[in-house]
């Protein structure tokens, strides 16, 4: 797998497949009765994920099934078209990402008697296929979502990987089952329809984002991670789970022996991760996850100055320049630094609709997006410490709960005036203020566990939600509570430590449906691969075996990280205090970004589309641009929901 040293030379280390492009866009459908121009919807569905894969496209059509693709390069190979088929033309495959464990598999299956014609990732597939059917799937280690078509048995088998790095969509209709990457592909097939999912629009106010299996538009849903889909013409979809994260803390190793451990694993994630016949760079942010990858990366390839890139803002309480600089320097990486205005907010707020087929709040999108495209200028590949969080209690959530578990002990009427003494502080500018910390953890205080952390991360109440949306709406009687099925997916990993619970619904909720819905569109927007290296399967399921009690310790988070990096890492780097990913948008509402928030939010033009109440968001915007109150996440939501609307829904009203 690896020539020569794992990063980027000109000497040909392998990037994904070994003689294929990587496949970003894969989209198709299959019929149930006749359709006339199946090619033609194909290249029409296909067309829409250029963006994903800008460099060619490939197709597989036949009478009852169409499938294409859209590659980015990353090979310097011509070999391993997709889709790809077995010898005899009767599986054929597409694969969107990287099956890293490729090699072993294709050694093992040759000796089982399969004959290769390509080195390629995606051609595994449809062997593995042909050897364990649908069982295949838990043969593949790596990022991706797949597509494999028996001819002879007219069956479909759709999967995507366990943790949710790339996106997966399906229609299931009477005359059609339809999928793709992105919403966008599969509303080109004529038979799906463009339709608001009422439902989907509470998840999106609860959540932030809308969480799989549910997409915002009615009758698509979301393939789930470490799911699975079977369907055959004229069948209804079969939609099985494979695999899940699992926690079984094992008590006999000792800190030691699990700091060496986890070292070790990171370690070879990342090795599997760097090789790359393509240029390949890092997102560094300054914090302990990509701080880590980035100083493995230095130490793997040799001396040679790997490309970092990191992006700050004017703003002081928010950039994290300085800190990627310290460990750039302390690294030797050949460093570049991007700064997010809010100039660039407001350019890119008119096109944010095209970015994003489906609202998403996440305010970092807009600067990740410039930051990929900053970066897509030199490589084409790079590593993000996505995942170290949500495994090993890194954010002030896993704090908030302790302290909530701690508080539940206090008299009630110690809790009420401590609460109503909060309520009266003053908004404050700076990222992460205690102000705002404290009005977070009171605002969710009286809600259960798994409820209690979702708001901390962001979304609004039960009642909150009720005001804000038009009476229409509420009238309309949507039969969702977006938290009862919180409480149910998170009901699903029973008998676990308090802390692993909440390790599981970050990772179910917070970092699959929406950090990584973020990163996978902003840097698939500009033709750029993320890979990342704390999801790899491995690392994932070592975690899982790593007692609680070493993830939080007191109040010090990700302790048994710290401890496996504690002579690898600056000190500064190890002891600083989590500031994640923030962007000043409550600033910049109140400045450069006011008109078009104005213009957006004007009550006559809610009225008119009659999904909110306009009353409602007029005082949220009048007290946040006077300073009074700090709403900016849920006019956030409005704006991009709006901007999300206009692109896909531009003349639907509710009224």
């Amino acid at each position: 797998m690896v020539r020569g040293s794992p990063c980027w030379r000109q000497s040909r280390c392998r990037a994904g497949s070994a003689e294929d492009p990587a496949i970003c866009g894969l989209a198709g459908f299959l019929q149930n009765g006749p359709h006339d121009g199946r090619r033609h919807t194909a290249r029409r569905m296909v067309e829409t994920l250029r963006h994903r894969g800008p460099d060619s496209e490939g197709f597989y059509v036949d009478a009852f099934f169409a499938l294409g693709v859209r590659r980015l390069s990353i090979i310097d190979l011509e070999t391993g078209d997709q889709p790809i088929s077995n010898e005899a033309g009767t599986v054929w495959g597409a694969l969107n990402g990287e099956i890293y464990n490729f090699l072993p598999l294709r050694a093992r299956l040759q000796s089982l008697g399969h004959r290769f014609r390509t080195r390629s990732d995606t051609e595994v597939l449809v062997h593995a296929y042909e050897a364990w059917g649908e069982d295949c799937v838990h043969h593949f280690d790596g990022m991706f979502a797949l597509a494999i078509w028996d001819v002879g048995q007219r069956t479909l088998l759709l999967a995507r990987d366990r943790m949710g790095e790339k996106p997966l969509h399906y229609y299931a209709g009477s005359d059609a089952f339809v999928f793709g990457s992105e919403l966008r592909a599969l509303l080109e097939h004529p038979a799906v329809p463009r339709e608001l999912n009422l439902a989907s629009l509470a998840r999106y106010l609860s959540f932030e984002h809308v969480p799989a299996p549910h997409s915002i538009l009615a009758g698509i849903e979301k393939l789930p991670p470490g799911h699975l889909l079977t369907v055959s013409p004229g069948s209804k979809p079969r939609v099985i789970p494979y695999w899940d994260l699992a926690f079984a803390p094992d008590e006999s190793i000792d800190e030691a022996e699990w700091a060496q451990a986890l070292r070790q694993q990171l370690e070879r994630s990342v090795r599997h991760q760097l090789v790359s016949d393509v240029p390949l760079g890092l997102f560094l942010s300054g914090g302990i996850d990509s701080s880590a990858i980035t100083a493995i990366a230095a130490q793997l390839c040799d001396g040679r100055p790997i490309k970092t890139f990191s992006l700050g803002f004017a703003e002081a309480s928010y950039d994290e320049r300085p800190f990627a600089r310290t460990v750039a320097r302390h690294c030797g990486t050949d460093h570049t630094e991007v700064e997010f205005s809010s100039r660039d907010a407001a350019l890119l707020l008119e096109n944010v609709g095209d970015l994003l087929d489906e609202p998403l709040v996440d305010s970092s999108f807009l600067p990740l997006y410039r930051l990929s495209e900053a970066a897509r200028r030199s490589v084409t590949v790079v590593l993000s410490g996505d995942g170290g969080d949500e495994l090993f209690c890194g954010y002030p959530t896993f704090l908030a709960d302790r302290g909530a578990r701690w508080a539940q002990g206090l008299p009630l009427w110690v809790l009420s005036a401590a609460a109503r003494a909060v309520s009266r502080l003053p908004p404050s500018p700076r990222y992460g203020s205690v102000e705002f910390l404290l009005k977070q953890f009171f605002r969710g205080l009286p809600f259960p566990p798994e409820v209690r952390t979702q708001l901390l991360l962001g979304g609004l109440t039960p009642s909150e939600r009720s005001t804000l949306v038009s009476e229409g709406v509420r009238a309309a009687g949507i039969e969702c509570e977006p938290f009862d099925e919180l409480a149910m997916t998170v009901g699903e990993a029973p008998g676990l430590a308090p802390i692993d619970r909440l390790i599981y619904q970050h990772c179910k909720f917070y970092l699959a449906g929406q950090n990584l819905v973020t990163v996978d569109r902003a840097s698939m927007a500009c033709g750029l691969e993320v890979r990342a290296p704390f999801l790899d399967r491995a690392l994932v399921e070592l975690a899982g075996r790593i007692p609680p009690q070493l993830k939080l310790v007191g109040w010090q988070t990700k302790y048994i990280l710290k401890r496996a990096l504690r002579d690898l890492l600056p000190k500064a780097i190890l002891v600083r205090r989590k500031q994640g990913f923030g962007v000043p948008i409550g600033l910049w509402l109140r400045g450069p970004l006011r008109c078009a928030l104005q213009e957006r939010l004007a009550p006559e033009r809610v009225a008119r589309l009659g999904l909110f109440n306009p009353e409602a968001t007029t005082r949220l915007m009048t007290e946040h641009l006077n300073g009074a109150r700090d709403h900016k996440k849920v006019l956030w939501a409005l704006l991009m929901f709006d901007a999300w609307r206009e692109r896909y829904l531009p003349g639907a009203r509710w009224g």
